[in-house]
C-alpha cells in the first residue's frame, strides 16, 4: 500500500497516532504501536515489532526480527541488524512481591530509556541493555550483549560487550597511532585523545 509516499505492507499493523516520513518502507508482518514516530526514507525490515512512543530519526534500516521496546530513541543513519533486542528494565518480574495480578507492561519509574546516536551500527542477534547511550558512529559486533555506554567510534563486542577497536564513519577499521587514526579504507582522519586508559575519538 502506498500512502503520502510511504510503501506499508498489506499485512503490516499500524497503531493510530504513528508518523511516517517520506520514503519510508515498512515490510511484512511489522507491528508499530501507537504514537511512534519513524523519520523519512527508512526500512522497517519483516516481523519486526515496534513499541509506542519509540522516536526513529531518518535514514534509518532496521532489518527482520528486531524488537524496539518503549523508551528506545534512534537517531538519523543508524543501522539495526536481524534479530536485535532492546530492553527496558533492569528488575523484570511477571509478577511483583505477593501479588496475584500481572505486574505492568506499562513503563514505569524504574522504566530505563536507550538512546542510539547518529550512524551507529548494532550487529545481528544482539541484546541491549537499557538505560544507556550508544555513542555516534559506534559498531556492536553481532551476538553481543551490551550492558554499558559505548563511545564515539569504537567496535565492541561480546558478553558483555567490550570494546576490541575502532571504526571510521564508513564501517571500516581505524589504524591508530599515538594522538591520531586513519581509515583503513577510505584514508579519513581521526584525532585520538588519551586519558586514564580511556581513548576518544573525533574527525579532525
Amino acid at each position: 500500500m502506498m500512502k503520502k509516499d510511504v510503501f506499508i505492507h498489506k499485512t503490516a499493523i499500524i497503531e493510530k497516532g504513528v508518523k511516517i516520513g517520506k520514503g519510508t518502507k515498512v515490510w511484512d508482518n511489522v507491528h508499530i504501536r501507537r504514537n511512534t514516530s519513524i523519520g523519512k526514507n527508512c526500512i522497517i525490515g519483516g516481523k519486526s515489532y515496534i513499541a509506542y512512543d519509540v522516536r526513529i530519526g531518518n535514514l534509518v534500516k532496521i532489518n527482520s526480527f528486531v524488537y524496539i521496546c518503549t523508551g528506545v530513541t534512534i537517531k538519523d543513519k543508524v543501522m539495526i541488524s536481524a534479530g536485535t533486542i532492546f530492553t527496558n528494565d533492569k528488575f523484570p518480574r511477571a509478577v511483583r512481591g505477593s501479588s496475584e495480578k500481572l505486574f505492568t507492561s506499562e513503563p514505569t519509574e524504574e522504566s530505563k530509556e536507550t538512546v542510539v546516536e547518529e550512524g551507529a551500527t548494532i550487529g545481528a542477534g544482539a541484546a541491549i541493555g537499557c538505560g544507556i547511550t550508544l555513542a555516534e558512529y559506534c559498531m556492536v559486533g553481532m551476538g553481543s550483549v551490551v550492558t554499558k555506554d559505548i563511545l564515539p567510534y569504537s567496535l565492541v563486542y561480546g558478553v558483555p560487550a567490550k570494546i576490541r577497536g575502532y571504526v571510521c564513519r564508513c564501517g571500516y577499521p581505524l589504524k591508530l597511532k599515538k594522538n591520531s587514526a586513519i581509515c583503513s579504507y577510505c584514508k579519513s582522519r581521526y584525532f585520538v585523545s588519551r586519558r586514564k586508559n580511556i581513548i576518544k575519538i573525533r574527525p579532525t
